[in-house]
């Protein structure tokens, strides 16, 4: 067991974050901040989007951990799609949401918010959730080939990363440590 416990200790201390009513306060504030931020994505033909709708979020994964994660990411998925819905609903895009939130929720959970630590959980989670996983949803949903879809969707994703990395960075590291969402110290 590590200096910040093993996976279950967090998914443990993590689902103890959600009796609280600040808790709830909080994700229902970021939760909204998320959505409006939705609305400012941006899109580029027509199977990829760039937005910026996940910085709450991943303020909600760092704060409260991978068991949080987990249940926020797939409500806040479900909730977007019933104010603002971009195609027909499909459960593979809600699992992805769950699955990023609980990644998220795992690496940056009681963890110094660090660039490095930012990077390699935005690749994990670019790879697995958004390239693999979307792909795989939209080929399916949308009767494209995987293949086709791939290049361009992994393109994408690479060059958001940096940028999803670096903005979190600046927002974890002001938010957070600043404990304006009376966060912890992630210094």
């Amino acid at each position: 067991m590590g200096a910040f416990g093993s996976i279950g200790e967090k998914f443990r201390l993590s689902i103890r974050e959600c009796r609280s009513t600040r808790t709830v306060t909080t994700c229902g504030m970021l939760a909204a901040a998320g959505i409006i931020l939705g609305s400012v994505t941006v899109s580029v033909g027509d199977y990829l989007k760039i937005g910026f709708s996940t910085l709450p979020n991943q303020c909600i994964y760092a704060l409260y951990g991978p068991s949080l994660g987990l249940i926020f990411g797939g409500a806040l998925d479900i909730v977007k799609y019933i104010i603002r819905p971009t195609g027909p609903f499909f459960p593979g895009f809600t699992f992805d949401a769950m699955l990023a939130g609980m990644i998220y929720g795992i690496s940056y959970y009681r963890h110094p918010l660090t660039m490095k630590r930012i990077m390699i959980t935005e690749f994990i989670v670019s790879m697995i959730c958004n390239v693999f996983l979307n792909t795989l949803w939209i080929s399916v949903l949308y009767g494209k080939g995987f293949m086709l879809l791939l290049p361009a969707r992994l393109l994408k994703n690479i060059l958001q990363l940096p940028v999803n990395a670096g903005l979190f960075y600046l927002v974890g590291k002001t938010v957070l440590n600043k404990k304006v969402l009376g966060g912890q110290n992630f210094d």
